[in-house]
């Protein structure tokens, strides 16, 4: 339809949107018709159709909320967090903090207020391969943001955004975002709810005729707070259950962060593995968070298998996280495994090469970093120095000095069995086969990106249970070749004991044993049946004395006179 050039600016906007409102409408009814089918494809293309009356009319409060909840209920979050991401209130505070585009897109869910929930001297800062943001929001701070802005948009805005981004929010793993955003949602529903109570009568609520809207659960629910009709009650019951998990969510990943700061790495591993095996699923990014602050925890206890095993979840969730990335590295490095810890930073070169080429950081605008974009380019200077540096070492050949105790988790000099039970103990953890059990434990945002999520589970866990098996066979042959020269400095050992006992017993022989002055007689001859040599040598000494004294007296007694008669003694005492 042609406008006359007579009109004046204010009487062409208003019959162009006199002009158009129908197809608006058309579109808008056309939208309901569609949803109220709560299939799938006919809500897809509802969007289509929403989409359209958006073309024409931007601001269209009716379409806005037609689409945010048909794109819940859809659950494609991210593109609801997209289509409301200007009342996330993370966000709009790192905005406020941020002077530029660039220091704006990398300060995101960075807060100025950080509570550092325990005062001890082991600092985070203390920690090794701990970053010092890692820590708690401040919820206050948030919900003086979302007030501030509240009661200035109360009026002109729908209530319905606090609802819908904040369940969005949360299946994000925007935590803090979806606790305060879903409280202000609920308080100023029961708060319009309370107040259309009070104006009418029990008979006077019916269901609206406008239009229809769905939930998460495809349920239906009314267009705009205050509802009127019963589905209040029940999406008023789910935002409760929901607000509930939240809850638990943050007071466990509170104390653990506590627990972590204070040094008491035992205790804050716990806390994590609460959150990460729980029985109710998490979401993605929230999972990813904690493995990574568990890994951190593992990484201080000194426990590196586990440690590198929870990068690896990390990695495989969000594959863009820096500091998995940085910390397997560091690790890998520790154990000198210099070829894997090659890959890992120069992967992260090439991680940083991105974003200073995009000048923003990696995902959307609400994505959470613990890294800051102005940080970038010196973290990349000493990352290049580093990698040149280790290609030297492993140019010169230090690639297979690998230390598997500390992989292992053992001592220089362990057992057999020592080594037998903590292998079994890994294997059992880090098996290939349970590699994507985790995944069962998970909420993903996109499940488009779950086949891409296993694979590099898989891939990631098979090369640390290689690595385990490897140093399970080193330490193996090490400790078999230490008890093969036990052995031998035993038999060595026993040898010489046993020529020294014998060297000893020849002597005491030798001594107990002298030679004998004289020949044997034919005297002692006769006394050869005797029980011991020694009786024997005596008796001949004594007989030979008796013999010569005899033999004196007679040639005495010759001189005399007695000749004859002591000569015939004597023959017969000699004989």
């Amino acid at each position: 339809m042609a406008v006359s050039p007579c009109l004046s600016v204010n009487d062409q906007k208003k019959h162009w949107w006199l002009s158009n409102r129908k197809v608006v409408d058309k579109y808008i009814k056309d939208a309901r018709s569609l949803i109220a089918t709560h299939e799938q494809s006919e809500i897809v293309s509802a969007l289509n159709l929403l989409d359209a009356a958006l073309a024409i009319s931007p601001r269209f409060e009716v379409a806005l909320e037609l689409k945010a909840r048909s794109l819940l209920y859809l659950r494609r979050f991210k593109d609801v967090a997209n289509l409301l991401q200007d009342y996330i209130p993370s966000l709009k505070m790192s905005g406020d903090d941020s002077g530029s585009v660039s220091s704006d897109n990398s300060s995101q869910h960075l807060s100025r207020d950080r509570i550092k929930l325990l005062p001890s001297n082991n600092s985070s800062s203390d920690s090794p391969g701990r970053d010092p943001s890692l820590k708690c929001f401040s919820i206050s701070e948030l919900k003086k943001k979302v007030m501030a802005g509240l009661w200035k948009n109360c009026e002109k805005e729908g209530q319905w955004r606090y609802l819908v981004l904040g369940q969005a929010c949360c299946h994000l793993g925007l935590m803090e975002d979806a606790m305060v955003l879903l409280q202000t949602g609920k308080r100023l529903a029961s708060a319009a709810f309370r107040r259309e109570s009070v104006c009418r009568s029990d008979d006077s609520f019916s269901f609206p005729n406008s239009i229809t809207t769905l939930d998460i659960s495809g349920t239906t629910a009314p267009p705009s707070m205050p509802p009127r009709n019963p589905t209040f009650f029940s999406e008023s019951e789910n935002i409760s259950q929901l607000l509930s998990h939240i809850k638990l969510l943050i007071r466990r990943r509170t104390a653990a962060i506590a627990a972590l700061d204070a040094g008491l790495f035992s205790e804050a591993i716990r806390h994590f593995s609460k959150i990460v095996d729980g029985r109710r699923p998490a979401p993605q990014s929230f999972l990813a968070e904690c493995y990574m602050q568990r890994a951190f925890a593992y990484k201080a206890a000194g426990r590196i298998a586990e440690s590198i095993s929870d990068c690896n979840k990390t990695l495989a969730l969000d594959p863009t996280c820096i500091q998995a990335l940085d910390t397997r590295a560091s690790l890998l490095e520790t154990i000198r495994c210099l070829p894997d810890c090659l890959h890992d930073l120069e992967h992260l070169k090439l991680l940083y090469n991105t974003i200073l080429r995009d000048r923003k950081l990696p995902g959307p605008a609400w994505k959470r970093h613990y890294v800051r974009y102005r940080e970038i380019p010196g973290k990349l200077c000493a990352l290049t120095t580093k990698i040149q540096q280790l290609k030297q070492r492993v140019a010169s050949g230090e690639t297979g000095n690998v230390d598997y105790y500390a992989l292992i988790g053992l001592r220089r000099g362990c057992s057999r069995s020592e080594l037998d039970r903590a292998h079994l103990l890994l294997c059992l953890r880090h098996k290939p086969d349970k590699a994507t059990n985790f995944i069962e434990r998970c909420e993903f945002a996109d499940e488009r990106d779950l086949d891409s999520i296993k694979d590099r589970a898989k891939m990631s866990a098979l090369l640390l249970y290689r690595l385990l098996q490897k140093g399970y066979s080193c330490v193996m042959s090490t400790i078999m070749d230490e008890e093969a020269a036990e052995k031998q400095r035993k038999k060595a050992t026993a040898a010489l004991q046993a020529a020294q006992a014998a060297a000893i017993q020849v002597q005491q022989t030798q001594h107990s044993n002298p030679k004998p002055e004289h020949e044997t007689s034919p005297v002692s001859s006769c006394n050869n049946n005797s029980k011991n040599t020694t009786s024997n040598s005596n008796t001949n000494v004594f007989q030979g004395v008796f013999c010569r004294d005899l033999t004196v007296v007679g040639n005495l007694l010759s001189q005399v006179g007695f000749n004859r008669p002591l000569t015939v003694k004597y023959e017969a005492l000699s004989c």
